[in-house]
């Protein structure tokens, strides 16, 4: 990526990335701004108290349509999209053979598609994969490049949504649904990726500019780059995929169990089933935790992680400060007999092995909107 000869993508908002002043970095491909004038701590304690919108363009939408759509993603997922209610909203991932994450995303039941959300990164790769293993069934991936995705979180999301359309007041954690904003026509879902309550807007390319320069004239609303969008879902403890959860990783090994559904465990049916099962009942021999390293030092991804008795056990896979706690904040993978919270452990910083230990997560309690 950072290759000065590879020539970088743009969203449809980069020229206003740049008249706001915004330090770009290249990212999964693109130029994106990792902050603004206001600096990544200004940012992330603006959205945690106000609004902040975030372009997360960048990312990959996609629709599966066809008789045989749920069926199809059903083979490629463990999350239950049987019994999701038109309208409703879910998290889930891609397996592969050994039980590992090839990516997350969401996806969202709508009257005649299956709308879905992939990470930058990996959007080519995830929508080839769901492409090729379509094969025997009666449906199709048709990719939506022509389409902007605008998140906007926080606790004055709402107000600032529901001045353009009355009915984002409306809508429930997880819930999606058509609004009309500025004239035009978005899928919007009240989900995101910072612990708050907020929105993701699906909009035309074309009107992305138009909607994002409408939003924040709202004095709550103040465009936020990707350094704040990282610090905001560590506090959240959220998994970023390529860090916390990887093809190595199991959705049980990640704390992510919960997105398996009662059937889907029983059944089985997609991609490393048998594995995962076997986490389910046995136990995985690791786990994702929360790490609260002692002291002012902040401990950064593939930190070593040291056991009671001063040996290596595992590797920090998300760390940093957060400036809602004034502390640094980490997450790791550790032997599931090391999991437990109050755990001492130790991480090396720059050489000097740290003390700190294990906590339950969120660090910041969520506050998503239950309907």
């Amino acid at each position: 990526m950072s290759d000065p000869t590879v020539s970088l993508l743009t969203t449809p908002l980069h020229a206003l990335h740049l008249e706001r002043g915004a330090r770009m970095v290249p990212f999964a491909g693109y130029d994106m701004p990792v902050q603004y004038p206001m600096g990544v701590l200004a940012e992330h304690l603006h959205t945690r108290a106000s609004a902040g919108l975030f372009d997360v363009s960048h990312m990959g939408q996609a629709r599966l349509v066809g008789p045989q759509r749920i069926a199809a993603l059903e083979a490629l997922v463990p999350g239950d999209l049987e019994i999701l209610k038109e309208g409703r909203q879910r998290y889930t991932v891609l397996t592969n053979d050994q039980g590992g994450i090839l990516d997350d995303l969401m996806v969202t039941k709508r009257a005649d598609d299956l709308f879905l959300v992939v990470n930058a990164a990996c959007k080519d790769a995830d929508l080839d994969h769901i492409e090729a293993h379509l094969a025997g069934f009666d449906a199709r991936l048709e990719r939506l490049p022509d389409t902007a995705l605008l998140a906007l979180q926080g606790p004055l999301a709402v107000s600032v949504l529901a001045g353009l359309d009355a009915r984002a007041a409306e809508m429930g954690f997880m819930s999606g649904r058509w609004l009309s904003l500025c004239g035009v026509d978005c899928f919007v879902t009240r989900s995101g990726y910072t612990g708050e309550d907020g929105f993701e807007i699906s909009v035309p390319a074309e009107a992305a500019l138009n909607l994002a320069q409408t939003l924040i004239a709202n004095e709550a609303v103040a465009l936020i780059g990707l350094g704040a969008r990282d610090s905001l879902r560590l506090e959240a403890g959220l998994c970023l995929y390529g860090s916390d959860i990887d093809t190595s990783t199991t959705p049980v090994e990640a704390g992510l169990s919960w997105i398996i559904g009662k059937r889907r465990r029983a059944e089985g049916g997609f991609p490393g089933a048998s594995v995962i099962q076997q986490d389910l009942a046995q136990g995985p021999k690791r786990r994702r935790v929360g790490l609260r390293p002692e002291g002012k030092a902040p401990v950064r991804a593939h930190s070593a992680i040291l056991g009671p008795d001063g040996g290596v056990v595992g590797e920090v896979t998300s760390g940093g400060f957060s400036p809602s706690l004034a502390a640094p904040i980490a997450m790791g993978m550790v032997p599931a007999e090391l999991a437990a919270p109050g755990t001492a452990v130790s991480l090396v910083v720059r050489g000097k092995a740290l003390p700190a230990h294990v906590v339950e997560m969120p660090f910041v309690a969520h506050r998503y909107h239950k309907a």
